[in-house]
């Protein structure tokens, strides 16, 4: 994966086998299903299985784990497959439909929009916004009203550029949103087009519209 920058601490993601070997970043949104469905037969889901805590006004329904310690608000809507790990926090209005991973300590904000995507631990994505078809790495954060846009207008298959040479890589993913590093920060309304990729500790400045391949600690625009 030399084209493309350090994105994840694989290491410590809680998710070690979905990442293993993979050839490209994209390749682990190619293997959620299969990973999520081996992840909610380890827990024993047949079902719904929810650890913590429901208050009424909660709509839960299909094949879901809830792990231990997580808050859940009045007003969430969670369709599965869905796994969500320890001491994470669904906001009010927050709306999981289907394909969704959220590692310990995510936070699935108020009014925002979930679909086949990965959030590893940390992750915060609170007000306002939308992920799918993405993966949001440990720590990063995307301030209110950011959106993670994963369909082209024309409807073409998502490409990616080479970091290094700029040369355009076919994905295979006809939905790509973003592959966010891990500590990065995304400043508010601002959108990440389709196939974007954000190396690790970059920060995104407000009301920005970002596409391309960027490099660990970037500061866009730049």
């Amino acid at each position: 994966m030399n084209d493309f920058p350090r994105l994840w601490n694989i290491e410590e993601s809680g998710f070690v086998d979905l990442f293993a070997q993979l050839e490209a970043p994209w390749e682990a949104l190619h293997r959620l299903d299969g990973y999520l469905a081996s992840l909610l037969q380890k827990a024993g889901a047949s079902g719904l299985m929810v650890l913590s805590p429901v208050p009424e006004g909660v709509h839960i329904e299909g094949l879901v784990y809830i792990a231990e310690h997580c808050v859940i608000e009045s007003g969430a809507f969670i369709r599965g497959p869905a796994w969500i790990g320890p001491g994470c926090e669904i906001r009010s209005g927050c709306y999981i439909r289907g394909s969704v991973i959220a590692g310990s300590g995510a936070v699935l904000g108020h009014a925002s929009e979930f679909k086949h995507c990965i959030l590893l631990p940390h992750a915060q994505a609170p007000h306002f916004n939308y992920v799918g078809d993405s993966v949001m790495g440990i720590h990063a954060h995307i301030g209110a009203g950011v959106i993670l846009s994963n369909y082209r207008l024309d409807g073409k298959p998502v490409a990616v550029r080479s970091m290094g040479t700029g040369e355009r890589i076919e994905t295979g993913l006809a939905k790509f949103g973003a592959l966010i590093g891990d500590s990065c920060e995304i400043g508010c309304n601002t959108v990440l087009n389709p196939g974007t990729i954000l190396g690790a500790l970059s920060v995104v400045l407000p009301l920005s519209n970002i596409r391309g391949t960027w490099p660990e600690g970037s500061r866009l625009p730049d």
